[in-house]
């Protein structure tokens, strides 16, 4: 259903070039390139690997009309040749061939590297506007400091007293159940990210799930976390996402992003998480 132009090598070079071109994405440049080549099974999509350039472009599952431009990165010893410009023609060729009428510079969930075109990385909004792609929405990502105090003791042992369980599955059997969970209570988006997630906190009583919150499925990013309605009220979401969080910390990271953040005001509260990364989303029709 997908594919390179090239095989495993054109891959390493095209992290290679990630790790160089995105400014504020360098360390995980590498693995965002490695995400991007092992999606959903049904996804179609490719990778262009040339003239010292990436594009990763897909095809929406939802909609086969939508073609997405994933990743755009051009090494700095390329840019200001047109590089970025033929990449992304070249995207739009191969989203048109296969009955895509519109191209977005956005996330296709559930395997994105951002929602969008930080804003930060002003060449490449430039560009994207002078290819006619027009602005249409804003999302944001929230930044959590992990050196903070992260601790849920008092909160397990008040959960416990109610039924409650917490633990930790970083992969295995135990992933299963949270993944039909997530299917079950959301979609199958978010049941492909927690069960590809590096590790995933969870509730659970008497043997049934009651909440999940979920790290690493996009490289270095928390998310995502759902509480199911019968759960609500009892503070789960924030043992999860401290707990998740608190996990994060002890892989190395200093602080994670929140990624695509709706409820500011939570995460804001439970960790004093800061709305910070801003994306612009772009789409045009393809003619």
């Amino acid at each position: 259903m997908g594919g390179t132009r090239g095989t495993g090598p054109d891959l390493e070079e095209a992290g290679r070039i990630a790790r160089a071109a995105l400014t504020y994405d360098s360390a995980e440049g590498a693995a965002l390139v490695r995400r991007l080549a092992r999606p959903p099974a049904d996804r179609r999509w490719t990778a262009i690997v040339e003239g010292g350039g990436v594009v990763f472009a897909s095809l929406s599952t939802r909609d086969a009309a939508l073609g997405h431009i994933d990743l755009l990165a051009v090494h700095p010893d390329e840019q200001g040749r047109g590089r970025g410009r033929e990449l992304v023609g070249a995207a739009e060729e191969w989203l048109r061939a296969r009955g895509a009428t519109q191209a977005r510079f956005a996330g296709n969930p559930p395997c994105y590297a951002w929602p969008g075109i930080d804003v930060r990385y002003t060449p490449a909004a430039a560009l994207a506007e002078r290819l006619g792609y027009e602005r249409y929405h804003v999302a944001w990502n929230m930044t959590a400091d992990l050196s903070t105090d992260l601790s849920v003791e008092t909160d397990l042992d008040r959960l416990a007293g109610q039924g409650v369980r917490v633990g930790v599955s970083t992969g295995g059997d135990d992933r299963k159940p949270i993944v039909e969970f997530a299917r079950r209570n959301w979609n199958d988006s978010w049941a492909w990210e927690a069960e590809t997630a590096d590790g995933v906190v969870y509730a659970e009583r008497d043997g049934e799930i009651l909440a999940f919150a979920a790290w690493g499925g996009r490289p270095g990013w928390f998310g995502p976390m759902g509480t199911a309605p019968a759960a609500q009220g009892l503070g789960v979401g924030r043992v999860l996402l401290r707990s998740a969080l608190a996990c994060q910390r002890d892989e190395g990271q200093a602080s994670a992003q929140i990624g695509w953040v709706g409820p500011l005001r939570f995460y804001s509260r439970a960790v004093g998480a800061r709305a910070e990364r801003v994306f612009w989303l772009y789409r045009r029709e393809l003619g």
